[in-house]
């Protein structure tokens, strides 16, 4: 059974980004260089992701869940939030004005 939440998000997501500085990197004890290192990519990449200016893309979900042991989906889901979040705010107007087609009956 499930319910439907057709209540919209009041709250901007938490950027994956965010996720990695204030949660996973006190917990490790990781620097943003040493992610880096751990991570095998430039100190500006990470910078620019703990700064929510680069999103995680395939890529490094899979090297994030690498070295976290959870799944790249963790990580690929919590930036589609974002990313649905602002898409929504850019159209929102449009939005409203276009109206859901019904399915034709068959008879």
């Amino acid at each position: 059974m499930s319910i439907e939440n057709s209540e919209s998000r009041n709250v901007e997501p938490t950027h994956p980004g965010e996720m990695l500085l204030e949660d996973f990197m006190p917990d490790y004890g990781l620097t943003a260089a040493s992610l880096a290192e751990a991570l095998m990519v430039s100190r500006q990449t990470v910078n620019e992701l703990l700064r929510a200016r680069r999103a995680v893309s395939p890529a490094m979900a899979l090297r994030l869940s690498r070295l976290f042991g959870n799944t790249p989906e963790f990580w690929l889901n919590a930036q589609r939030a974002v990313d649905l979040w602002k898409a929504h705010l850019e159209v929102q107007e449009d939005l409203e004005n276009i109206r859901q087609l019904e399915a034709p009956q068959n008879t």
